[in-house]
Order: structure tokens, then sequence, then C-alpha cells
């Protein structure tokens, strides 16, 4: 099969489905379905350069987001197949209501726009979750409902700088070690 060759519309379907389910359990926190969709989770959250690679990590990721966005929601806006995965753009929405990191709770809502990459094998096996956002977005978000003129507020603003500071931490040398791929003319 070749980066060109897209599959039948069988395997396109299935694919699908696989990702709406995903999606759906995510939703209601139903880790062990969300993990069955993968033969070994793997997450790729590229704006912080994040790898969470297996059910251990993938579980801590979802309890850390569960834990700061406990109403953690999405809207699809569009599915798009490619040779070799799901691409689904969508507003992830949710209520800052514990940490995010170091970052406090701050309780203001937030509805980002996303694109995340489903990417099948040549077994059709699901094997990355891979993650694209605009954290300034989201940030302003977050951090929007906090009044500069406020001194009260002023320690949850430096905690929250503090936290901006070291909320990606060391990259991912996976995702920073790329090689040009050889693309047919």
């Amino acid at each position: 099969m070749s980066q060109f060759d897209i599959p039948d519309v069988e395997t396109l379907r299935a694919r699908q489905k696989l990702v709406l389910d995903h999606f759906h359990d995510e939703v209601v926190q139903e880790w062990d379905d969300v993990l069955a969709t993968f033969p070994h989770p793997h997450y790729e959250l590229i704006p912080t350069l994040t790898v969470h690679d297996g059910d251990s990590e993938v579980r801590g990721y979802y309890h850390d987001t569960r834990v700061a966005f406990p109403d953690q929601d999405h809207e699809i806006i569009a599915l798009r197949h490619s040779a070799d995965a799901v691409i689904v753009e969508f507003w992830l929405l949710g209520t800052h209501l514990g940490p995010l990191g170091g970052l406090p709770a701050t309780g203001q809502h937030h509805r980002t726009r996303m694109t995340a990459y489903f990417i099948f094998d040549e077994n059709e096996n699901l094997v990355c979750e891979r993650i694209y956002f605009d954290t300034l977005t989201l940030l302003k978000q977050l951090l929007g409902g906090i009044n500069l003129k406020d001194p009260r507020q002023w320690p949850t603003l430096v905690k929250a700088l503090r936290a901006l500071s070291t909320m990606s931490g060391q990259p991912d040398p996976r995702l920073l070690n790329t090689s040009v791929p050889e693309l047919a003319h």
C-alpha cells in the first residue's frame, strides 16, 4: 500500500466507528473502553511536545486532565479520512475546576479548537492519537477571568505564570527527532 492508496469504504467506516467510540468513551470516562481502541495506547500532544506512551502513562494523562476539567466534552466540527488516518477537527470544552499541572484552578470555561490525527498501521490498528491545538487560546480563556487590578488575585496570577514556565517541561525527543520523508513527485 502506498501513501496514495485510500482504503476501501468498509475499512474507512470501521476506522470512523472506532474513532467515534473512542471520543464517546472519553467523554463518559470509560477508560478501559478507550484504551481498548489501541493495542498499545500512545498519545502525542504537539503543543507541549509531550508523549504519553503505554497504559499507565495514558491513564495518568486521563486522570490529570479530568481532575483539571471534570466536565470535559467535545463538539466535532469535521471528520476526514486519509490513507493511514482519521483526522478530526473539534472543539474541546471544559471548566477549569482543578489544577492543570501547576496551574491552579480558575473556574473558567474554555472552548478550544483542536485537531486530532488517529493514525492506523498496516494492520488497521490504532497506533497513535496526535493532537494539535493553540495553547495560547486555551490559556487566554483560563486566565481571562483574573482581574489584574485586584491585588487579591495577584497570587493566583503569580502561580499561573510560574506554572506556565514549567508546563511543557522537557520536550520529548520522539517528537523532535524527525526525518524528511521521501515523497514521490
